[in-house]
């Protein structure tokens, strides 16, 4: 009986060797095979062939180190602003500084003293709080589009992995999802900066800054310089939101100078609130029918970038919701919505502490293939519910 057992072991273990030996041979062959052809042809063939090749691993080289260095990733990156230390809500007046006012006693004290003609009085130049909402949105997409490259338009990302989709595959998808789920809070802010919060009860003009800013983030997320849908050369993505991180920062000093308006009333964060949670909503939606009909734990190639888009989009919501409580500050003192407030952005910071290295997507109760997108959509529901807690607040 043992020596039967044995012997079909050793008949399974020998099958089992086979199929890897004919595999690996089925893979290696057409190298061998290109290999061979290369050596037979003459050198001016195999010049441009090796600087192809040269330049296919160089790029793919580029894009690998792309996808895997995050640069100026950093879930504690709001701490940076102080914002909490603002006084004074955005679009409104600052006080006069400290020099300005000494300037003031000494032309008052020493100049009028000294000179027979009346000193002409210094007046302080006006200026107005800017909005931390913008600086967030500006930054977000800095860090998207400077300080790293964006890897949707990217040519190989385009290309795919042997013509399939990197979304559809386990490997280099997830700082582009990332990527993505920031813009889409960029995209979501610049339209209500357009629509309510630039404007005065929206019935002032629409601030070009802003208009051009929400139309370029709009614009493709995946185009490279060429492209056949429409056919032709065009402007590569980074292009289109480089010139919104322009129009953002153009707002802001135009509002420095007061010659721009943000209007920081209940109402408008009430509509800026619910936005946010129903987008995140629908985030969670998308999160809880992966998890409910895809759960295949580590294999299920789609998992990875679902929960990265959705940590970019908390990621971005949370810079800008900590830059909100900087710009309706008033607002939040009045409605004695500090500890609310403070407890949401908590949740946030709660959810951006998962980080988990490879993103499986499988039973609840697994203890080898854990749910990481049940957990993830829990933290995303448990944001909005603090969030719609906000709202209810500051309808009463």
């Amino acid at each position: 009986m043992l020596d039967r057992l044995k012997a079909s072991l050793q008949t399974l273990g020998k099958a089992i060797a086979r199929g890897i030996g004919l595999l690996v041979a089925g893979i290696v062959w057409p190298f061998r095979a290109a290999h061979g052809w290369y050596g037979e042809r003459h050198l001016m063939v195999k010049a441009p062939i090796l600087a192809f090749l040269v330049i296919l691993f160089g790029l793919y080289g580029y894009f690998f180190v792309q996808t895997q260095i995050w640069t100026g990733f950093n879930p504690s990156f709001v701490d940076a602003y102080r914002w909490n230390e603002r006084t004074v809500p955005a679009g409104q007046d600052l006080p006069a500084t400290a020099p300005v006012a000494a300037a003031a006693a000494e032309t008052s004290n020493g100049t009028a003293a000294s000179s027979p003609m009346p000193a002409a009085p210094v007046v302080a130049a006006r200026q107005c709080q800017s909005s931390a909402i913008v600086d967030a949105a500006a930054d977000l997409t800095d860090a998207n589009v400077n300080q790293n490259a964006w890897i949707s338009s990217m040519l190989l990302y385009r290309l795919g992995f042997f013509g399939i989709s990197w979304d559809n595959t386990p490997f280099l998808d997830n700082k582009a999802s990332f990527q993505r789920g920031v813009n889409q809070a960029v995209r979501r802010t610049s339209s209500e900066l357009v629509d309510t919060l630039g404007r005065v009860r929206g019935t002032s003009g629409v601030n070009t800054n802003l208009q051009d800013a929400r139309g370029n983030l709009q614009f493709d997320e995946y185009s490279w310089y060429f492209g056949v849908d429409p056919f032709g050369f065009k402007t590569p993505t980074p292009s289109y939101y480089r010139t919104a991180i322009e129009k953002l920062r153009a707002f802001n000093a135009d509002l420095t100078a007061c010659n721009a308006t943000f209007d920081s009333r209940s109402d408008n964060l009430v509509q800026f609130v619910d936005r946010i949670a129903n987008d995140l909503g629908a985030t969670a939606a998308i999160l809880r029918d992966r998890s409910e009909n895809h759960a295949a734990g580590w294999f299920d190639t789609r998992a990875d970038d679902r929960f990265w888009f959705a940590y970019g989009q908390l990621y971005g919501y949370y810079a800008v919701l900590s830059a909100a409580g900087a710009d309706f500050s008033q607002v939040i003192r009045e409605r004695n919505l500090t500890q609310l407030w403070n407890e949401t952005l908590s949740r946030f910071r709660a959810a951006l502490r998962i980080q988990p290295s490879i993103v499986s997507n499988g039973a609840e109760d697994g203890m080898i293939m854990p749910s990481h997108l049940s957990v993830m959509g829990f933290h995303t529901l448990m944001v909005r519910s603090n969030l719609v807690e906000v709202r209810g607040v500051l309808d009463r």
